[in-house]
């Protein structure tokens, strides 16, 4: 399901200054080191932050791992159903398995090695070699009659995108001949295959996407032409497969507006056929049924989204015609269409997900699932919702999903629309039963303009011991993306360690919709910041932990919010943790040569050309407000290569931010009292926005982070009990 993620901007846009999911389990979240004023240079600050923290993060390295084995059997939804094989994923590449014979060993698809080339080092123990890879699979796509497969990779810590087109043979032998390798293909972001000789793929160049090719496979070789070609430069560009295949989409989305044109798969013309012209501030994206498109736009009350038909022969929005709009306060987060229904992600007003089904013959008759009491339902906990790609084989009349929260791994369900039925379903076909580990409790926060603040709360301990448990508050709002809340292996930990969790969905964000987004938006981003500082009260006057016992963690654009409140309130929190951290935002946006500021102006403003989007800037910017007093501790983790975040923001925080607290702890007499803050950079390698892909490298840095908080909020880590002999 990515139908509103798509409008919102591309992952690898969204990526800029938010981080996605990645795949299953082995998602990353904050993690820093730590030093103390006065040390002699920045080489002096990161070894000894490590030596601080070495004992304490072999501790959580070992809990993470027992953790990490605990949830491996977690399901996720990277396998590929063909006609005639299973695909799936490994380290170094992609294997199938026959249908018919799965008792046989997987056969290899592609060595990511033959593609790139495998580079050896030098093994832990005893001086073995072990083979590397520079490639991470990302996408696999099959043609649709199983006789081609294109798979896109990453490269690690480089900004750079392949996509290798392979020839699939019905048996293959046990070793890959590198003759099945077809083509490779540089810079290319997403691709889908039209026939199973015609592969569309967009390239990406400087963060950005504006290109649509295509290549025709033909017995004589290849042949690449040009097929689309944006010209503005807030516009980012991804292909897409309609659910049943029959159309495959060109989507043109800056921040504020859409643009969509169609390739009619079952018929040999390419020319794509335009839906709606873009217009200001319109949002659309598009399905197929019945060569009818069915719409997700936000012509809706209040600019919000509802779902519209049109007929393919005059897609325009004159010929839109309104099939379902949300009640009131709802926020549709995305859009499928599974046989004769549409079915919809909704978040509702008290902040929960539903899912709300549609039977597109009959519109007037659309249900909330379930559709009766006596049927299974959602779980209370649910917070994330993932859907399955349809395979070239799987049922095209049932929607397979992965739930799950920050501490509840993935529960995979089945959705029937025709019967309203939900089913929650091992990988042996049982039923299974849903059990609340944990109280979720859904909150409200009264912001200074009297706006009601949503705020998702997680703890084990009983609520009358929360006012002495740690707590850990989540933040992100910008760019109307929601609070990413998928399972996290580490969030869990911190949960049976007796932490509470809180998630703030402040403005910025798309917790309640489009208009969520554009209340702190531009001249009104000190909004998000508001919310923040009424979350953190409202849980404090709650009887949840207390400032002594608190920290906040964010990545990217989410340390904005962040680092404008340790400006305004710096007592309110302990300790604070920020990967990738945005917290220049009026140099950034006074230099129009960085890759993503003229696209970003939709959301930040234009601080060279407009005085009133400078002076508001100017008001939250973490960089700029920095003042001598007493911070908390921070722990700040960056990528030398990273073109998303430019380093040299956070360096300049860095350093301004020791200034100001070596000046505080010098000059105020009142200083002796209070404990002095450490602030410590990281700079990591690379050029991934989104942290290591290496699990060994991704579970220190996990670790590190675990260590830092308990650290600097004053907490011995539980120890396991010993059992009695």
């Amino acid at each position: 399901m990515a139908a509103v993620s798509s409008l919102l901007g591309s992952s690898a846009r969204v990526a800029a200054r938010i981080r996605p999911v990645c795949k299953q389990v082995t998602r990353l979240s904050s993690q820093r080191r730590h030093t103390r004023e006065n040390s002699t240079s920045p080489a002096d600050h990161l070894r000894s932050g490590l030596e601080t923290y070495k004992d304490l993060q072999k501790y959580f390295s070992k809990r993470l791992r027992a953790m990490y084995r605990r949830i491996s059997s977690t399901t996720d939804h990277s396998v590929v159903c063909g006609h005639h094989h299973v695909y799936f994923i490994e380290g170094d590449g992609i294997y199938r398995m026959d249908n018919r014979q799965r008792d046989l060993e997987p056969e290899q698809v592609l060595n990511v090695g033959q593609v790139s080339g495998g580079e050896e080092e030098t093994g832990p123990k005893n001086g073995e070699r072990k083979r590397t890879f520079q490639w991470i699979v990302q996408r696999v796509r099959l043609s649709p009659q199983e006789k081609h497969l294109a798979a896109t990779l990453r490269a690690a810590h480089r900004e750079e995108l392949r996509c290798v087109v392979v020839k699939l043979k019905r048996e293959m032998s046990t070793s890959l001949d590198p003759s099945h390798i077809l083509i490779t293909l540089d810079k290319v972001f997403s691709c889908e295959w039209a026939t199973d000789e015609i592969l569309f793929f967009t390239t990406l160049e400087g963060l950005r996407c504006s290109r649509v090719s295509r290549l025709d496979l033909t017995s004589g070789g290849s042949r690449i032409t040009s097929v689309y070609e944006e010209t503005r430069p807030d516009v980012f560009v991804e292909v897409a497969l309609s659910r049943d295949r029959q159309l495959l989409s060109i989507n043109c989305n800056s921040r504020t507006s859409s643009e969509v044109l169609l390739v009619d798969t079952t018929t040999t013309s390419v020319e794509p056929l335009l839906v709606q012209p873009r217009q200001p501030d319109l949002l659309y994206h598009v399905e197929h049924w019945r060569r009818k498109l069915i719409i997700l736009a936000n012509t809706g009350p209040g600019q919000e989204y509802q779902v519209v038909q049109a007929p393919l022969s005059n897609p325009s929005m004159v010929s839109w015609v309104s099939l379902f709009a949300p009640s009131s306060g709802s926020a549709v987060k995305d859009m499928d269409v599974v046989g004769d229904h549409c079915v919809l992600t909704v978040r509702t007003p008290a902040n929960e997900l539903v899912l709300i089904v549609i039977p597109l013959t009959h519109p007037e008759k659309a249900y909330t699932v379930p559709m009766s009491t006596l049927l299974p339902q959602l779980p209370t906990w649910a917070c994330a919702m993932e859907t399955k790609r349809p395979g070239l084989a799987d049922q095209c009349k049932v929607l397979e999903l992965l739930i799950s929260s920050p501490v509840h791994p993935p529960v995979p369900y089945c959705l029937c629309p025709e019967d309203g039925l939900l089913l929650s379903v091992t990988e042996d076909g049982s039923v299974r039963e849903n059990k609340d580990d944990y109280t979720t409790t859904r909150l409200e926060a009264c912001s200074q303009d009297g706006t009601l603040v949503p705020v998702t709360l997680f703890h084990a301990v009983p609520v009358e011991g929360l006012r002495q448990a740690p707590l850990l508050a989540h933040v992100y709002g910008a760019y109307g993306r929601d609070l990413h809340m998928d399972f996290c292996p580490e969030k869990r930990l911190l949960l049976e360690q007796g932490w509470a969790l809180a998630y703030c969905h402040i403005r910025g964000g798309g917790e309640k919709g489009l208009s969520w987004q554009r209340q702190a938006r531009e001249e009104r981003k000190l909004k998000g910041v508001e919310d923040l500082h009424a979350c953190l009260q409202h849980l404090f006057s709650s009887g949840v932990s207390s400032p002594s016992l608190t920290a906040l963690t964010a990545c990217s654009a989410g340390a904005v919010p962040v680092g404008a409140l340790c400006n305004r309130h710096p007592h309110m929190i302990r300790a604070v943790t920020l990967q990738a951290p945005f917290l220049d935002v009026l140099g950034t946006m006074e230099d129009p040569s960085l890759p993503l500021t003229l696209e970003d102006r939709e959301e930040w403003g234009d601080p060279l050309g407009n005085p009133k989007h400078r002076l508001s800037i100017s008001s939250y910017c973490p960089l700029h407000n920095i003042t001598p007093q007493c911070y908390p501790s921070m722990l700040l983790t960056a990528y030398s290569s990273d073109a998303r975040v430019p380093l040299a923001g956070v360096l300049k925080y860095t350093e301004q931010l020791r200034k100001v607290i070596h000046t505080h702890f010098t000059t105020d007499p009142k200083s002796g009292c209070e404990p002095a803050p450490n602030i410590v950079l990281n700079i990591q390698p690379g050029a991934n926005h989104l942290g290591p892909d290496d699990f060994e490298l991704m579970l220190e840095e996990e670790a590190l982070n675990l260590a830092f908080l308990y650290k600097e909020l004053g907490l011995e880590p539980p120890r396991r009990k010993r059992k009695k002999l």
